[in-house]
């Protein structure tokens, strides 16, 4: 039974399941209203159960198999509630994800400079690679170079590792500064309507709104720059 699951202490649920019991709590609550039916050998599953069946999964990362068996589900079930909860999140992330973030942009700025020692940088950029099981349609196209099959995901985010901006639709071989170039907010940077830039690695061109460390840095304060910025 979930509801006795969350009775747990914090300290097993955030093992298990990456959160704590009030946020777990506060999940089943706002996604209830979007999480339809699952249901496991022929018996209807709660949200709660839905809910800690595809966390376990994000948690772990293990295969199909060995989230099923820990949470007492069978690898269709498990699936079901993966894809399930997906969807309910995906309604969210307009409202859950924006850039430059909720703070005042003030904040957000003395944040990073109490971090990194840099002033007026709203939020740091990468790309990150999700193995995938690469689609029959232009396959080729998903090999990362280290020939694994992947999508490249664009994320942004704040000093408080808190992420304001996600681009998750492109191919594992496209480059990390063509994702940025091809971005809706690279264009709204190139607009100038953001009072501030990003911090980004060597992947990204240095650009008024981008900065990036030196290729080669001298000794002195390309230096220490670099220090201050990795």
């Amino acid at each position: 039974d979930r509801i006795l699951m969350f009775a747990y202490p914090n300290e097993y649920l955030k093992e298990r399941y990456r959160f704590s019991k009030d946020s777990l709590v506060y999940l089943t609550r706002l996604l209830k209203p979007h999480i339809a039916n699952v249901t496991n050998r022929g018996s209807a599953l709660s949200t709660e159960n839905i809910l800690c069946i595809a966390l376990r999964f994000f948690a772990s990362g293990h295969f199909l198999y060995s989230v099923g068996d820990s949470e007492h589900v069978g690898k269709a079930t498990l699936c079901r509630a993966v894809r399930t909860v997906c969807l309910a999140l995906e309604q969210f992330l307009p409202t859950f994800v924006q850039f430059p973030g909720h703070k005042p942009l003030l904040v957000i700025k003395d944040e990073f400079h109490r971090v990194t020692g840099f002033s007026n940088v709203i939020g740091c950029i990468d790309g990150t690679h999700i193995p995938i099981k690469a689609p029959l349609i232009n396959e080729g196209d998903y090999v990362y170079r280290k020939s694994i099959d992947s999508i490249n995901v664009q994320v942004i985010c704040e000093a408080t590792q808190i992420i304001t901006n996600v681009e998750a639709k492109w191919p594992g071989s496209v480059h990390d500064a063509r994702i940025f170039r091809k971005s809706s907010l690279c264009q709204t940077f190139q607009q100038g309507q953001y009072n501030g830039y990003l911090l980004g690695d060597r992947g990204y061109p240095c650009l008024p709104y981008l900065m990036t460390p030196y290729l080669e840095p001298e000794p002195g304060p390309q230096t220490w720059f670099e220090l201050d910025h990795s």
